[in-house]
This record gives structure tokens, C-alpha cells and sequence, in this order.
């Protein structure tokens, strides 16, 4: 199945504006389990049951609310949760360019790959070859669905990617724990030691070859889900892929020597035009919870009435026997 676009924009420097698609650049390998019931294989579900009552609360009955102390909570309305939302916005807005090798690794958090648009070849291939020449990276802000992030555009290969940032205050400071502080000497390390430690570090360097190291846990458990497979036997069925999109090898016309010289001369942004991107349209939802409800509840009553049915034609033959 062909990949689809996470989010669809427009990159935005000076007075450039390159459109673009905002696609994963990560794939999960995680193994997903559903649970059953020992007993008879059923599914476990998790249903929203109201901790005084024991009943199930349908989606529409529930509200947020923020445990400001222990065992004392405020609720949030639904206005107040609109109005601190960001507001939608087709635009990575670069706001400043700083050293790559500043930004500290814990910063990273998950990446994406920047997707140049239709007849945008050039502006994207502008800012790759600008940013791996100078050895800088864009930071811009951008809203994914409901939430701004801050994040950093850095090249890779013929990529333009997206590292998404963590704020610093989501960063535990390392002083808030105890740490061997002060010189090597104050903990009677001797000079001896560290040649010998940085003799043993060189004689362990490898070239940095990521393809190498692979998720040993997830191959054994798939291993043994393969062997369980072969016991027991399965039925599989396989989804047809999608019909891949046609490619469009287009480049831009715009004039980017004088809308650099214009950005330079006045050092300002204008805001991303609405029309330089058409937003993709949110896939369908899915049915509510409170349908689902209703469909348990109906198969419920159905299964009651069966049950009684069949009690009163057992009483009837017993009578008749009797």
C-alpha cells in the first residue's frame, strides 16, 4: 500500500515557500497483541466503566479534567480546550537557522521526511544543498493535527527531513540527581587509567553502520509466533495494494535569486499563501463508540431473549413428560 501524506504544506524562509508533504520517517517493527481469555479465547476489551456505578459511559458522556493535588480535580469544558488549541496552519515557518552540531542529541525526538510538491524540485533542492553546505539546520514550528511542535530541518542524503524537538522544560535537568562531580583525580583516577581505558575504546571503534544492529527481542518472538503458526495452522488474507500515484518530475519557474535578494534587503516573512497547497482531506472516521454501545446492548437483549425462549420450551417438555 502506497504511503499517504501525514500533512500537507508548504516550507517557508525569507520570502520562499516551497510546498511540500510531510511523510513518516520511521517504521514501527513493534509486535501488537491482542488479549483473550484463557478459559475460551474470547477478547478481552477495554470498555470506559463509571467507577461508582459499574456501568459502561458512552463517548459522548465523557469530559477531561486536570488532578491539580492529590484526590482534587478541576474539569475542562470543551471551550476551554478549543481555545488553547493551535490553530491550523499549512506552514513549516522556519524562524531562525542555528549550527547543526548545537542541537544535543536528547533533543530528537521522531523524525518525518519532507516530500517536495508538484513543481517544487527546485526550491526544495535549494534548501537541502544550502543547509548541508553551510552545516546548518532550520528551526520552524509547525501544526500536526491539533498540536504545534517545534522542530528541525536537516538534510539527509537527497532527503530534507523533519526532526520533531522536545521543548526544553520536557528535559530533566541532570544536576536534579547526584553526580560524580569535580575532577578525575578526586576520585583517585590516574592519568595510567584513562590512557589505558582511551587504548581500549580505539582498539573497539568500528565505522557507525546502523543497518547492522537489529531488534534480537523482536526476531525471537516473531520466531516464536512462526513456530506456533506451523503448530496450530492459519488462514491468511492478503489486501491488494493501491495502484501507485504517477510521478511528476516538474520543476519550479519562481525567480528564487530575487526572492532571496527581496528576503535578504528586507529581512522579513510574508505568511505562506492558503491556494500554494490544496490541505488533504481527513480520512472518514471511524463509527462511534456509541454506536458500538448500542450494537452491544441490542446483541445483548437478543442473546437474553434466546436464552429465556429456550428455558420456557425446556419447562414445556418437562411438564409434557411429567
Amino acid at each position: 500500500m502506497a504511503a499517504r501524506p501525514i500533512w500537507s504544506g508548504v516550507v517557508s524562509f525569507g520570502l520562499l515557500n516551497i510546498p511540500v508533504s510531510l511523510m513518516s520517517g520511521e517504521r514501527r517493527t513493534d509486535l501488537h497483541f491482542r488479549m483473550l481469555d484463557c478459559r475460551d479465547k474470547a477478547p478481552v476489551r477495554y470498555e470506559r466503566i463509571n467507577a461508582e456505578t459499574g456501568e459502561e459511559v458512552p463517548w459522548s458522556n465523557v469530559c477531561k479534567a486536570y488532578e491539580y493535588e492529590k484526590g482534587n480535580l478541576v474539569v475542562l469544558e470543551k471551550e476551554d480546550l478549543d481555545a488553547a488549541a493551535p490553530k491550523g496552519s499549512e506552514t513549516v515557518e522556519i524562524e531562525g537557522f542555528v549550527e547543526l552540531a548545537s542541537i544535543e542529541p536528547v533533543f530528537y525526538e521522531k523524525p518525518y521526511i519532507l516530500v517536495p510538491g508538484k513543481k517544487a524540485d527546485k526550491g526544495y533542492v535549494l534548501l537541502r544543498e544550502t543547509l548541508a553546505k553551510t552545516g546548518k539546520a532550520g528551526i520552524a514550528r509547525m501544526v500536526v493535527r491539533t498540536r504545534e511542535y517545534l522542530c528541525a530541518l536537516l538534510p539527509r542524503g537527497d532527503a530534507l527531513v523533519v526532526m520533531l524537538l522536545r521543548y526544553a522544560q520536557e528535559l530533566v535537568d541532570p544536576d536534579e540527581y547526584r553526580l560524580p562531580s569535580g575532577k578525575s583525580s578526586d576520585y583517585r583516577v590516574s592519568a595510567r587509567e584513562v590512557e589505558m581505558a582511551a587504548s581500549l575504546i580505539d582498539s573497539m571503534t568500528v565505522a557507525w553502520e546502523p543497518e547492522q544492529y537489529r531488534d534480537e527481542f523482536r526476531k525471537r518472538v516473531r520466531s516464536a509466533i512462526d513456530k506456533r503458526l506451523k503448530r496450530k495452522g492459519t488462514t491468511t488474507k492478503k489486501i491488494p495494494d493501491e495502484a501507485p500515484e504517477a510521478e511528476d518530475a516538474a520543476t519550479n519557474v519562481v525567480d528564487f535569486m530575487a526572492l532571496l535578494r527581496e528576503s535578504l534587503a528586507t529581512n522579513k516573512r510574508t505568511p505562506a499563501r492558503k491556494q500554494a497547497v490544496s490541505r488533504k482531506r481527513a480520512a472518514p472516521a471511524k463509527k462511534t463508540s456509541v454506536t458500538t454501545a448500542r450494537k452491544a446492548v441490542a446483541k445483548k437483549a437478543k442473546t437474553a431473549s434466546a436464552r429465556k425462549t429456550t428455558a420456557k420450551r425446556a419447562a414445556s417438555r418437562t411438564r409434557k413428560a411429567g
